[in-house]
């Protein structure tokens, strides 16, 4: 199943969505990481995080809400330890960020360009609960391309840029347009979408009740943009998932929420992805 998206071979088009796979080391039981198309780590910020309050994950019908703020070890720890780990075990390693200004963007693709073994950055510019999670809001499809067009200036040219994209079918195709111009290689479609823990504070819905809304958005943006490399993420835990959403146009598709329930599932989807239909 070997394939090119955005100029890196890959050895599957299932990848791990950020987020849902910790370090990697959580999914060694489960999974050949080295199977993966790639490994998409959490949303990496410049300095520590400890995240929000308890609870962070609770169950909705048909999914999961979540608010973690964007929890993890800052930059610093990040180069020194998860992804020396990833590296050493051969794994392909996309990078998250998130930031809380264009400069923090620009900053973490700057030092990001230069450690060894990360073969490209994917932008988070989707996050549910950007203010409550401290993050740039980027509500706008110009807010987006900013940030893009920062990300790539500072980037060298061989990492190809990932944009991370709501999977709002209203206005995706202006965003992905916007920052395909402002220099991505691809547009990631899909994220969590807001929504509302039990009590009340913000947060993100993701799983099986979001993917027909992404496969939508999906579908618009191959029709708009026929030659945009697109991945697809939101709800996908199955072959015939994958399926739909390479026939609607994407090159590849992310795993996440799924691996929450059942951390075998990416395993058995490239399985079943290898055989017979």
């Amino acid at each position: 199943m070997t394939l090119t998206m955005a100029g890196l071979t890959l050895a599957s088009p299932v990848l791990v969505a950020s987020g849902c796979g910790g370090t990697g080391r959580e999914l060694v039981p489960f999974l050949d990481l080295t199977a993966l198309g790639a490994f998409v780590t959490r949303s990496i910020t410049l300095d520590p995080r400890s995240g929000g309050p308890m609870p962070r994950l609770v169950e909705s019908p048909a999914g999961l809400v979540n608010a973690v703020g964007f929890h993890n070890l800052g930059l610093e720890n990040f180069l020194a330890t998860e992804l020396p780990w990833l590296v050493q075990r051969g794994v392909r390693v996309v990078v998250s960020i998130a930031g809380s200004t264009m400069g923090e963007y620009a900053d973490l693709a700057r030092r990001l360009g230069s450690a060894p073994g990360v073969a490209a950055i994917e932008v988070n510019l989707s996050a549910p609960d950007s203010a409550g999670s401290g993050v740039l809001d980027v509500r706008e499809p110009f807010h987006a391309g900013g940030v893009v067009s920062a990300v790539r200036r500072d980037l060298p040219r061989g990492i190809p840029v990932l944009a991370k994209l709501r999977g709002d079918v209203v206005r995706v195709v202006e965003a992905a347009r916007t920052v395909l111009e402002a220099g991505a290689e691809a547009v990631v479609v899909g994220n969590a979408h807001p929504a509302a823990m039990p009590d009340g504070r913000p947060g993100g819905l993701s799983g099986p009740a979001i993917r027909p809304l992404v496969l939508r958005s999906v579908a618009e943006v191959h029709a708009a943009l026929p030659d945009a490399t697109v991945v697809a993420c939101g709800g996908i835990s199955t072959a015939a998932d994958a399926r739909s959403f390479l026939a609607a146009g994407a090159t590849a598709v992310q795993v996440g929420t799924a691996l929450l329930h059942d951390p075998t599932t990416v395993a058995r989807m490239i399985t079943d992805l290898e055989g017979p239909r």
